[in-house]
């Protein structure tokens, strides 16, 4: 898990008893191994790491004699709260398999020194190869888990363990620069994950005072979240010395410093033998949706030689954990929503671990939730090849209009820019504490806004796939952060997001992805590119498509001064004016992805 200070890390365990998803059940049912209760776990079981650090594990075991198929699950939440909680760990003992659910390095029973995701490529692989030497496996390993347990996979994959076969990695990451920045703007969110998940344990085992239990971070979270989140220069945030010393070492380093590159996934793919299910919700954190597809693309490619490519993926339309429920914010999709995440993962192992023939090597690779129909479907690829190019181009009734129009040709401007104001020191900030769909409809009309609305549609119409949107823009000011939020507008004015926050912001000194920032020169038009927003939904007949923009979205994400200094390291902020173009020489636009669909 990376955030979310609101869903406890274990609420991302809990399975379901909600029927799989079609195609996949009832085979599953006639095709697995019969149930066996589970014997008592081994507690605290030393695994040795090649530098000498001792980390600790719980080990489930079938009630049976012989050798398993084994299962691996690493967490930074605390293997007791994992075992006490969640279902997959007995399911897949009684199914046949011999589970580690192992405490990563300098969490809770395990030694040394936490440093997130750093040592877990290391770690997972001595991990992995640990248990495929214990008495009780057969050699044949998979693992498993979501957020920061699935980030852990791939950490591991990429070292290239030989006893890995399978694992289902859901809701991660494919690069660092998806993932602790985004589009350039570091992720804020990380604070609270700190503050929630890593600080109560990391006070308690240093003996340092305050919050040591997620009771007591919650507490202390509702008194001080507002200092915190708005804090400046975020380098001299005294809370986390002691407790992270890791989060300045990454505010230290830009994203496009090659420091990142040991998290980097994107060119690594042909290290990665085993078989992935990825996995991941359209509401996820916006680096789950981007994983989820990125890396099943970059291993399709590494293995284009295969008959089969062992790789599939699956996106829901779920929040960050919330795969079991079927409504996501204030988004209600449907019984066909929630499915069995337990069987998901056995039924991957069972083919990939015992080479039992169930079927998911003769299904389609990509399934898909398309929300708005509510229902799931199964594609050959990731982007759909069916899907058409459309562009809706921006338009405004006047220059000092906050709302304007979209259109799918470029017409004769009414005003040829759009202006709206950008205050860093009082930036837009986001009215929801949890992720998921809710209407920003209360958003059109402000000053620090602009939004821009399609006519009604006269039929439905679907958009699947990657999005992108070229923008046209000049500002007063060195640098800003450009916004660019696809919404749904029903009928009645509600208007949903499709995607969280992070896939839809760019900070123009960003543009190029350079080391060093290139600011703007004031009054000058840049072309802004935003290409990795990515979704799957159904705007209904007599809705309209928005596009919403603004320079801040917080707390989300870091605020950018506006001075062309960086808030790391200063606190002076800027108001700017940012100017939209949309006349014929600058043809801003959003391009989508449109699906041809049945006449209606």
């Amino acid at each position: 898990m990376r955030r979310s200070a609101l869903l406890l890390p274990i609420a991302l365990l809990l399975a379901t008893s909600l029927p799989f998803f079609a195609g996949g059940w009832q085979q599953a049912a006639k095709s697995s191994p019969a149930l066996n209760v589970a014997k008592d776990v081994a507690k605290d079981v030393a695994v040795p790491m090649r530098d000498g650090v001792v980390l600790r594990a719980d080990v489930v075991l079938p009630n049976a004699t012989g050798r398993f198929p084994t299962l691996v699950y690493r967490t930074p939440y605390g293997k007791q709260f994992a075992l006490k909680e969640g279902s997959t760990f007995e399911k897949a003992a009684a199914r046949g398999y011999a589970v580690v659910i192992q405490d990563v390095r300098g969490r809770y029973a395990s030694d040394g020194d936490f440093s997130p995701y750093q040592n877990e490529g290391h770690d997972g692989y001595d991990t992995i190869e640990w248990a495929a030497r214990q008495p009780w496996s057969d050699g044949n390993v998979g693992t498993f888990g979501l957020s920061y347990p699935g980030a852990v996979q791939w950490l591991a994959a990429v070292e290239n363990p030989p006893h890995l076969k399978a694992m289902v990695p859901a809701m991660t990451f494919s690069t660092p620069r998806n993932f602790f920045y985004s589009g350039g703007v570091f992720d804020g969110s990380w604070l609270d994950w700190i503050w929630f998940n890593i600080a109560p344990d990391a006070r308690r085992r240093k003996n340092l005072p305050g919050s040591q239990t997620r009771k007591e971070a919650a507490a202390s979270w509702k008194q001080d979240h507002e200092r915190l989140q708005n804090f400046l220069p975020l380098r001299d945030l005294p809370d986390l010395k002691q407790v992270a010393p890791f989060y300045y070492e990454w505010l230290s380093h830009p994203a496009a410093d090659p420091w990142w590159d040991w998290a980097e996934l994107r060119n690594k793919y042909d290290r990665v033998h085993a078989a992935v299910l990825n996995f991941s919700g359209w509401y996820d954190e916006a680096y789950g949706p981007d994983g989820a597809t990125t890396n099943f693309n970059g291993l399709l490619a590494a293995r284009r030689s295969e008959k089969d490519p062992r790789t599939h993926t699956m996106i829901g339309p779920w929040t960050h954990g919330g795969q079991d429920a079927s409504k996501s914010g204030e988004r209600e999709f449907s019984s066909a929503a929630p499915i069995d995440y337990d069987e998901l993962i056995l039924r991957w192992m069972d083919h990939y671990l015992r080479n039992i023939d169930n079927g998911v090597d003769r299904e389609k690779p990509v399934r898909l939730f398309v929300m708005g129909d509510n229902a799931w479907r199964d594609e050959d690829s990731w982007p759909l090849t069916r899907a058409k190019e459309t562009s809706y181009y921006l338009n405004a009734s006047g220059a000092s209009s906050r709302t304007g129009t979209l259109y799918p040709s470029v017409i004769v401007p009414s005003a040829r820019t759009s202006e709206f104001v950008s205050d860093p020191a009082h930036p837009l900030t986001d009215p929801y504490t949890e992720y998921g769909a809710h209407d920003y409809r209360a958003f059109a009309g402000r000053d620090n806004v602009l939004v821009f609305d399609a006519m009604a549609l006269e039929a439905d119409t679907e958009v699947t796939g990657p999005i992108r949107a070229e923008i046209f823009v000049s500002a007063d000011v060195p640098d800003f952060d450009l916004w660019v939020r696809l919404l749904d507008v029903a009928p009645d004015g509600t208007a949903f997001n499709l995607m969280s926050p992070g896939l839809d912001v760019l900070r123009a000194s960003y543009r190029d992805a350079s080391l060093k920032p290139e600011v703007l020169t004031p009054g000058r038009v840049y072309l802004l590119h935003l290409d990795r927003m990515l979704t799957s939904n159904v705007f209904r007949a007599g809705h309209r498509i928005r596009v919403q923009i603004s320079a801040a979205f917080s707390p989300h994400f870091s605020r950018n001064l506006q001075t062309g200094e960086s808030e790391i390291t200063s606190s002076k902020t800027q108001l700017g004016h940012i100017r939209i173009y949309h006349d014929a020489e600058h043809s801003s636009r959003i391009v989508l992805p449109i699906i041809p669909r049945a006449k209606q």
